[in-house]
């Protein structure tokens, strides 16, 4: 950004040359993925049966959506007759408002309709029936404003803070203290490659600009593979 800046008031005639040219930047080093294996995932499993948010982190880990996509989910964009859901957009905090939340578009502004697995879409029908319920229960103190999937027990909508918080304790249960929420992510995105999905259509799925970005994340799992392919070809 101060880059650019810079480079405009070059342009302009205000200054002669651009001093930002001669900063390096670090180079960025890639956080290595570590998806969770199966006894981790059947552990993972069993430590949120009955959480408050045990249908929240059930989607997420086999829709692949991101936090701010999960968090941000609309019933409107939940089509239980097609089996689809439509990811449109993510909650996310306004650092410019005091840290008021607000929906926007999606990270790379692109909406996107993914077909989950049929269980995901009963998860999403038996979250709607607990909605139902606590909505029931707070009567007029009900206030779902955005008409979002997942809400605290009053209606409001759910704290990306809070929602992380309470995965690191129940992944400290389960025996992977390390894990971060959007581990969840690439589990999804390791289970899909691993079960035969093609990479453009897992591209697709994670929203993704290209099947390239994708191939760039996974790039340890589609080698694993290759070298898996080629021992059944041998």
């Amino acid at each position: 950004m101060t880059h650019k800046a810079l480079q405009q008031a070059v342009e302009l005639g205000y200054i002669k040359f651009n001093p930002a040219d001669a900063c390096k930047l670090p180079r960025a080093e890639k956080r290595d993925i570590k998806p969770l294996d199966e006894q981790q995932i059947k552990a993972f499993l069993q430590v949120i049966s009955g959480h408050k948010f045990e249908y929240l982190y059930l989607v997420t880990l086999f829709t692949g959506m991101r936090e701010g996509e999960v968090l941000g989910l609309t019933w409107d964009c939940v089509d239980f007759k097609a089996g689809t859901v439509l990811i449109n957009k993510q909650l996310i905090k306004n650092r410019d408002e005091a840290g008021k939340f607000e929906l926007t578009s999606t990270k790379n502004g692109k909406s996107r309709k993914i077909a989950p697995a049929p269980f995901v879409m009963r998860i999403l029908k038996d979250q709607q029936q607990k909605q139902l319920e606590e909505r029931f229960r707070a009567q007029s103190a009900w206030c779902n404003e955005w008409n979002l999937v997942f809400t605290d027990e009053l209606g409001g909508h759910l704290s990306a803070v809070t929602v992380y918080n309470n995965f690191k304790r129940l992944a400290k249960q389960a025996g992977f203290p390390e894990a971060r929420f959007h581990d969840l992510r690439h589990n999804f995105a390791t289970l899909a490659l691993e079960n035969g999905m093609d990479v453009k259509t897992l591209s697709a799925m994670l929203g993704h600009v290209s099947a390239a970005t994708t191939l760039d994340i996974y790039t340890h799992i589609t080698d694993d593979m290759q070298r898996t392919a080629a021992a059944n070809i041998d």
